[in-house]
This record gives structure tokens, C-alpha cells and sequence, in this order.
């Protein structure tokens, strides 16, 4: 009689499983749901919108600019615009605060100029819940923690929104992105997306203290403790 000795792989738990399935294709599938969902709820909305913004004196109601995304790869978000266009006498654009119209500023402290980002979620170049898409200029700017940030797709919400959004310094942005990279799952994504609505009802760190929006980031000069 033969006795044969084997060795039984051992088995994952099963949050661990499920976290691993979510991050490899749970949560674009989750993403594509929702924001068919979502467009078509908001599409009156989304044309009122339209309709307000050309009342108001915006010759074009959509921004469109390039941001980086999944592995840096670049591509194209759109918003509503809630700033106007008009320049100064040597062509240059007004300071925010000059051009953000009022029609504007409610527009960003209920985050409808977002809605459009449910079209960047459909093609795959963003997701529901991530780190900001930020300008490709800053792109050199980063250290090596700071770039870890592209590592998921980002967001139309993310961690650092709901722990400060524009009212923290960039640094403080950027340790939250890369913990939020570290940490992903759908227990966090849920937690992010109630915090998210919780934060649009009570019009919350739309912007930095003094500023009409943010201040640009120029870099960190020091590497960050992320951990």
C-alpha cells in the first residue's frame, strides 16, 4: 500500500479574496454601473445646468483639460464651467476669484460641476472613488511617494476629499491619496462615498482659506513620511 503525501495549498480568507477581486475588476464594474445610473438620473439636471451657464455669460459650458491618470497615462477631464473667460488687457486670464461667477460658486459648493466626470468614469480613464486627477505640469513636481498616487484610477472623490478637500496643503493631499493607494478596498470605497455626500450637503472645504479655489503646487521640498 502506497502512501501518498501531498501538501494542501493554503487558502486566502475570505475578505482578502473578495478585496483582491474588487481591485481587479469589482470595482469597474461597480463604476460602470453607477454612473450609467447616475447620468441618467442627473440628464435634467445636467441640461439645466447647460441652460443656466449660457444665461449666465459662459460662451462655453463645458472644461476640458488634460489630467493624469492610471500610470500616468494623460487624458482629457471634463467639468462644468463655473469660472468665466474674460481676460485682462494683455490677454491674460482674471484671478479666479474675478472670473468665478455666482451661478459658479453653487455650482461648486454642491459639486454639479462634477457631473460630467461619469462620462470620464464610462470610458474608463477615471473611477467613482480615487486620488484627484491633478494638472500634467505637476507631473515633475512629485517625489517618489507623491507619483505612487497613480498606481489607481482616479477619482471623481477620494480620501483626501472627504478629510479636507481643498481646505489642506498639498502634502496633506498627497499622504491621504497614497494611503487611500495602499488600503483600497470596498469597505473603504462605501465608507468615502457616504463621507462624499455627508460633506455636498454640508458645502464643505470648497476651497483654501483666502483663495477662491487652490493655490497651484510647486512641490515638496522634503520627502513625506507616508506612513
Amino acid at each position: 500500500m502506497s502512501i501518498i503525501i501531498g501538501c494542501q495549498k493554503k487558502r486566502l480568507p475570505v475578505d482578502v479574496m473578495m478585496n483582491n477581486f474588487y481591485k481587479k475588476g469589482g470595482k469597474r464594474i461597480i463604476d460602470l454601473l453607477l454612473a450609467a445610473v447616475a447620468l441618467i438620473i442627473f440628464m435634467p439636471v445636467i441640461v439645466i445646468i447647460i441652460i443656466l451657464l449660457l444665461i449666465t455669460g459662459h460662451r462655453r459650458f463645458f472644461f476640458v483639460q488634460k489630467r493624469v491618470g492610471l500610470n500616468e497615462k494623460i487624458f482629457y477631464l471634463v467639468k462644468f464651467r463655473s469660472m468665466t473667460e474674460f481676460t485682462d488687457a494683455q490677454g491674460k486670464l482674471l484671478p479666479d476669484e474675478k472670473r468665478l461667477t455666482k451661478f459658479g460658486v453653487v455650482l461648486r459648493s454642491t459639486s454639479l460641476d462634477e457631473l460630467p466626470q461619469l462620462f470620464n468614469v464610462l470610458t474608463g480613464d477615471m473611477s467613482i472613488i480615487g486620488p484627484r486627477p491633478l494638472l500634467v505640469d505637476y507631473l515633475p513636481l512629485y517625489n517618489a511617494e507623491q507619483k505612487s498616487r497613480h498606481l489607481v484610477r482616479p477619482g471623481i472623490t477620494g480620501w483626501a476629499q472627504v478629510n479636507g478637500r481643498n481646505a489642506i496643503s498639498w502634502e496633506q493631499k498627497f499622504i491621504f491619496d497614497v494611503w487611500y493607494v495602499s488600503h483600497q478596498s470596498f469597505a473603504l470605497d462605501v465608507k468615502i462615498f457616504f463621507l462624499t455626500l455627508k460633506n455636498i450637503v454640508r458645502a464643505k472645504d470648497i476651497s483654501q482659506q483666502g483663495q477662491a479655489t487652490m493655490q497651484a503646487f510647486t512641490g515638496t521640498k522634503t520627502q513625506l513620511d507616508v506612513n
